[in-house]
């Protein structure tokens, strides 16, 4: 299984970590959980991913919900 890139570790670590999709961010590349499979968990593309894990925009409410369960489900 592939990891993350250098760049995007580092400006996920430099990225606002009070933001929900940076969190699911850091611990994706913490668990090496690949981003093609959170994009198919929330039904979004992967650029969206990476513009959450690195705090470019901020999910809507419904994708929030999405992204806790995720979080949960990654964090057991």
């Amino acid at each position: 299984m592939r990891g993350y890139s250098q760049d995007i570790v580092d400006a996920n670590k430099q990225a606002d970590a009070l933001s929900i999709g940076v969190l699911l961010g850091r611990l994706c590349i913490l668990k090496k959980y690949p981003v093609t499979e959170v994009a198919k968990d929330l039904g979004i593309s992967r650029q969206s991913v990476y513009d959450y894990f690195l705090g470019r925009c901020k999910p809507a409410k419904e994708r929030q919900i999405q992204i806790t369960k995720l979080i949960q489900k990654l964090s057991n």
